[in-house]
């Protein structure tokens, strides 16, 4: 019996979460201001899309563009808030001045958190040391899936590493799911599907009409199929 691969997708606002949940996607990120790539939302639209869609949704926690965390307390109140809202699962990953993971920080946020599920996201793209990265997170409550393109300049340049990743499945440190997304095209599902990857991460993948737009059912729709098909069926 096969297991559906996931399809998250970014999610700014309720018709962005409607139209991704009608096109298949099995969970949503929400963020606000892809021109910094995606910061946390406002409560109230968290609480709204909550209200109005019934797929799991990952709340981003992040202030700022750039991977540093700034104000830990204020992460740590938005995080409480963000619960109050409806908010089970979330998104978060701050480095260090020296590209290191700002352990400080990540753990007072997961200590907030409660056990909730969470994604480490695409600073581990920047990380000086992405394999130190994950063995220094590994064990910490709730961590379920990295979020990663294996590169900073996108999926292009990090195939080669996403596929390595892949093949450390289980060991310590590479328990997460894989969860891949930037720079992610329908061309590339062929060898992550065959390497195992089950998880991927698209968001102006799903606006034909670019970021100014909304997300569409339809995009959507033809990487749920894509998705559906055996990794034989892809590559033939």
């Amino acid at each position: 019996m096969s297991t559906r691969a996931v399809l998250e997708v970014i999610a700014l606002d309720v018709v962005d979460a409607v139209a991704a949940q009608a096109g298949g996607a099995d969970r949503l990120e929400l963020v606000t201001d892809m021109a910094a790539d995606g910061l946390t939302p406002p409560v109230a639209t968290v609480a709204g899309i909550r209200a109005c869609v019934d797929i799991p949704l990952r709340v981003m926690l992040r202030l700022a563009d750039g991977f540093a965390a700034g104000d830990v307390g204020r992460l740590v109140r938005l995080a409480r808030d963000m619960r109050s809202a409806g908010a089970e699962e979330f998104v978060l990953g701050f480095l260090d001045a020296d590209g290191g993971v700002d352990l400080g920080a990540v753990e007072r946020v997961v200590e907030e958190l409660d056990g909730c599920r969470w994604t480490f996201h695409r600073a581990i793209d920047h990380a000086a040391d992405r394999d130190a990265l994950r063995k220094q997170l590994d064990g910490l409550p709730g961590l379920d899936t990295f979020l990663t393109a294996g590169s900073a300049a996108g999926v292009d340049d990090g195939l080669p590493t996403l596929l390595a990743e892949a093949a450390r499945g289980g060991e310590p440190g590479y328990e997460q799911q894989l969860l891949v997304g930037g720079g992610l095209r329908l061309e590339h599902l062929p060898r992550l599907r065959a390497a195992g990857v089950d998880a991927v991460h698209i968001g102006g993948a799903a606006r034909p009409g670019g970021w100014s737009g909304p997300v569409s059912a339809q995009a959507v729709q033809e990487w749920r199929r894509a998705l559906d098909l055996q990794p034989t069926q892809l590559s033939s």
